[in-house]
């Protein structure tokens, strides 16, 4: 298989079982493919399958569900919940701008859910990652007020989540969730 009509450019071969096959990527809008038998098998040949328009599998699935959570129409048939822990979980694997993305996502899902859609518990990693970010903003005082991208993000997640929770009345259980129980111990003690 190659992308180029005389077998030259991004080319794979694959030959025997299908284990030896692997997923690969061609660039372009064609895929040239020769199937050639070597007759000592008498089985059917070859199968594979074709996704067209794959642009990276975490900027596809961005997109639509960007797409999605844009739709008002479309909302109430989504599983919220469930896709809610999946972004926190891509949100707290993923780094640079794929994290970024993953927190306008979370925002999102923030912004259109309701009572219950969404496990505020699972945030404790990104809770401590903004409040690690923000202890040591404080203690930088070689740049005052600038605030990097990604602390902009969840600021900004964190803010609209309390207020989210405040209206639906829930605000006391979203700040039990935040918290681990040593830093209750400290603010009690305090």
């Amino acid at each position: 298989m190659s992308s180029s009509s005389d077998f030259q450019q991004d080319r794979h071969s694959f030959s025997g079982s299908p284990q030896k096959w692997t997923d690969f990527e061609l660039p372009g809008d064609t895929l040239y493919y020769r199937f050639t038998s070597d007759m000592s098998n008498t089985e059917w040949g070859y199968k594979f399958t074709v996704t067209a328009g794959h642009l990276g599998r975490f900027q596809t699935g961005f997109e639509i569900l960007k797409q999605m959570l844009s739709e008002e129409r479309v909302i109430p048939h989504l599983p919220l919940a469930k896709i809610w822990e999946w972004q926190v979980g891509v949100a707290c694997r993923q780094t640079g701008h794929q994290r970024l993305k993953a927190i306008h996502l979370l925002l999102k899902i923030v912004q259109c859910s309701t009572q219950g859609d969404c496990d505020l518990t699972l945030l404790k990693p990104l809770w401590q990652l903004f409040t690690h970010m923000e202890n040591n903003s404080c203690h930088d005082t070689t740049k005052p007020g600038i605030l990097l991208p990604l602390h902009r993000a969840l600021a900004e997640l964190f803010f609209v989540t309390e207020n989210r929770v405040t209206e639906l009345g829930s605000l006391q259980e979203y700040l039990l969730a935040l918290n681990t129980e040593d830093h209750l111990h400290r603010c009690t003690a305090q």
